[in-house]
Formats: structure tokens, C-alpha cells, sequence
């Protein structure tokens, strides 16, 4: 069942989290008691909160990531979404969401948790829920040509010195560290 395997690849992908900071240890620890206690935890139809699935999408280089401006949010985001029935895992659900939303079909992805982030939003259910998110490091080839979907109000490649000002304060700093900028 997807649901199951879903959560399981999930608290294995939190139990393996390798973070950086006391915050990133704790909210390890918040997101694998939110998993203990939510068997349903990584489908959207969990209402109080559920696990998402984003990509941290950087060319082959390092030097520039693709960003999305969200609709709804209104801030250049990461890639990213709800995990589907679908999908078998997490890493799964976050390489169909980077494919869907960039329009790039041979992207490669580092199965090992990035960062883990959590917002409340209202989402599609249309009532006000918490995002638990997963985020991995996605690559792309250097000719891979982006296509913005539906689900984007615009879809950029950005030199990571250089993001625009309105973009998510996490993706910044994951960026920031990644690329060893501070």
C-alpha cells in the first residue's frame, strides 16, 4: 500500500537525516513523533498536517538553482508537492514533483534527506493545515530546457549569489550552505 510505504520511506529518510544544528535536531525529532502518531501522515488527506515532498534543483555545476514563483504563496519556492497514491516513496514523490513542475524528464536525485522544513498553509484542501516537508537535492543536466507548469505563476533558473529578494528564507539558506557561499 502507498500510504505505508510512503511513511516508512519517510521515517527512514528523518532516521538518516544527517543535520546541521540543534533546530534541524529537534524538528528531526518533531517530524518522527508527527510520523509515530500519524499513520496516514504522508497523504494530503490528513488533515491536521502532512508530510510534502520538495526538490532543491541545482544544475550539474552548483552555481544555479531553478525556482518557482507559487501562486499561492507569492515567493520564489523550490520545486515541490503533496506525496500521491502513486508514489511509492518520498524520493519518488519529490523527483515526480521536480519533473512535473520544471518540464525537465531526466533529472537526478540524491536519495539522502537535504533539509526539512514545516509552514502552515491552506492547501488544496481549502482549511488551514501544516506542510511537514522533505527536501532533496535534485540535479540537472546542462542542456535541460524548463517548461513552467499550471501549478507556477514563473519557473527561472537563478545564480545562487544572486536569488531574488522575494524568495523562501529556507531555500536561501540551504543554498547559502550548499554552495558554501558564508
Amino acid at each position: 500500500m502507498s500510504a505505508e510505504s510512503l511513511h516508512r520511506t519517510a521515517t527512514a529518510a528523518l532516521e538518516g537525516w544527517k543535520t546541521l544544528d540543534e533546530n534541524d535536531e529537534s524538528l528531526r525529532h518533531t517530524m518522527l513523533a508527527f510520523l509515530a502518531s500519524a499513520p496516514l501522515g504522508c497523504l494530503r488527506e490528513h488533515a491536521p498536517g502532512h508530510i510534502t515532498a520538495s526538490s532543491l534543483v541545482l544544475d550539474e555545476g552548483g552555481c544555479h538553482v531553478l525556482l518557482t514563483l507559487h501562486p499561492r504563496v507569492g515567493r520564489w519556492i523550490q520545486l515541490g508537492g503533496h506525496c500521491e497514491p502513486s508514489d511509492e516513496t518520498v524520493v519518488d514523490a519529490a523527483l515526480r514533483e521536480a519533473c512535473e513542475e520544471s518540464g525537465i524528464p531526466d533529472l537526478r536525485i540524491d536519495p539522502d534527506l537535504l533539509s526539512a522544513h514545516t509552514h502552515p498553509i491552506t492547501c488544496s484542501l481549502g482549511q488551514p493545515t501544516r506542510h511537514l516537508d522533505l527536501r532533496f537535492l535534485v540535479r540537472a543536466r546542462p542542456d535541460a530546457h524548463i517548461v513552467r507548469s499550471s501549478e507556477s505563476t514563473d519557473l527561472r533558473w537563478w545564480p545562487v549569489d544572486a536569488l531574488p529578494p522575494n524568495a523562501e528564507k529556507s531555500t536561501i539558506d540551504q543554498l547559502v550552505h550548499l554552495a558554501g557561499l558564508r
